[in-house]
């Protein structure tokens, strides 16, 4: 019996170690970055494609557009309310920006949504309502890539008691708030993003803020041949 019993904790002790040896070679296999360590998130990336320097590139599971994701950040799914999908039509997602020591979260936020329901005609009044409600402007930032038209801008945002305040060219602070609107020239899909910046910013980050944002923008891409 006792003989019997050492041989089945061999066999559990064996298997645990196993089992262990098989998640730290396949855990290996992935970037060491926020993006990667949560088990969700990585599946929307491509781990072998770095496609820039802080970046990887995120596969939409719509099938209906790619873009480059900050490696330090990760999707929210905290409840169903947090990813969202309708087949190849609508997708909406939150990812927060992730402490790479401590793996908390921090004061940054992107929200996407996705939608092929955009109707070419009606881009103009999307774009100044859209713009209107968020900023209190009515005509953005613009500019084109080969393959889609990108409207942008944004501001220094706070609330005053329940009022929200919203400020433009702040002397102080740099904007803390960017929203983009960008339309497929081929078809009827079209992103919206916002990136949120809760903490307050100093004039000096507004640069490489930009430019970061920018970058997401100018590399959100839809499928070829889609047709209006």
């Amino acid at each position: 019996m006792k003989k019997r019993t050492k041989i089945i904790i061999a066999t559990i002790a064996g298997t645990v170690i196993l089992t262990g040896a098989i998640w730290l070679i396949n855990e290996s296999r992935y970037p060491n970055a926020p993006a990667f360590n949560d088990h969700f998130t990585r599946k929307f990336l491509n781990k072998d494609k770095k496609v820039d320097d802080g970046f990887y590139e995120f596969k939409s599971k719509t099938e209906q557009y790619t873009m480059w994701f900050p490696k330090g950040y990760q999707l929210i799914k905290e409840n169903g309310e947090d990813y969202v999908i309708n087949g190849n039509s609508y997708e909406r997602w939150i990812a927060k920006e992730v402490n790479n020591k401590a793996e908390n979260a921090g004061g940054s936020y992107i929200e996407m949504t996705f939608s092929n329901a955009r109707k070419a005609e009606n881009e103009s009044f999307t774009v100044e309502n859209m713009f209107k409600e968020q900023l209190n402007i009515t005509k953005p930032n613009t500019f084109e890539t080969s393959s889609t038209r990108i409207y942008y801008d944004s501001a220094y945002t706070y609330f005053k008691g329940t009022q929200e305040v919203i400020m433009h060219h702040n002397k102080e602070h740099a904007p803390n708030t960017y929203i983009a609107y960008v339309a497929d020239k081929h078809s009827n899909n079209a992103i919206e993003l916002w990136f949120d910046k809760s903490k307050k910013s100093r004039k000096n980050d507004e640069v490489v803020e930009k430019k970061w944002f920018l970058t997401i923008l100018k590399n959100s891409k839809f499928p070829e041949g889609n047709e209006a």
